[in-house]
């Protein structure tokens, strides 16, 4: 698909918009980062948006390993590439190697999988499949997450299901080339 609305330059995206967009390409070694120059477009919703990214990425309740693989599952079932692009690199430096994300792809019956990991990838499922989670789920995964964790599970596979929607809606291009 073709980007229905291309990456944006300093026109487009105002000194602000473009100064983030800049320090984000710096942060993933890009020449540009493709979803901040075309999300950043829309001047007052971006930098609302950005803070609760941020801190569902980098800040949060859940642990990174934890958030990404709940990332990686929501980008593996919406098959969003762009999303999977910049997770799978993530991924790695936060302790999901190759092989570990190929579990992750493969769903919660793969060999080699802790409970919680099988939880939180059941869970993510239901959630992005069905909108919900099921009382059976939820038990288990209660078990393993604190209740500001449960709740953060929820808005982490919310934000994601709804990023690779607007991403694959919008087309916007990958940042690498792989």
């Amino acid at each position: 698909m073709s980007s229905r609305i291309p990456p944006g330059g300093f026109r487009e995206l105002g000194p602000i918009g473009w100064g983030i967009a800049k320090i984000g390409a710096r942060g993933i070694r890009a020449p540009r980062f493709s979803l901040f120059n075309v999300l950043g477009q829309h001047r007052l919703l971006f930098p609302v948006w950005l803070p609760l990214s941020g801190y569902l990425l980098y800040a949060g309740k859940l642990s990174r390993r934890d958030a990404e693989t709940i990332i990686l599952r929501v980008g593996h079932l919406r098959e969003c590439e762009y999303e999977l692009q910049q997770h799978r690199r993530l991924a790695r430096s936060r302790g999901l190697n190759a092989e570990m994300q190929a579990r992750i792809f493969e769903g919660p019956d793969a060999e080699g999988l802790t409970d919680r990991e099988r939880v939180l990838i059941t869970a993510t499922d239901e959630f992005v499949i069905t909108r919900g989670v099921s009382p059976e789920t939820w038990a288990v995964l209660a078990r393993h997450l604190t209740k500001p964790q449960l709740i953060e599970f929820c808005l982490l596979a919310a934000q994601y299901d709804g990023l690779a929607a607007t991403i694959s809606t919008l087309g916007v291009p990958l940042d690498f080339p792989d």
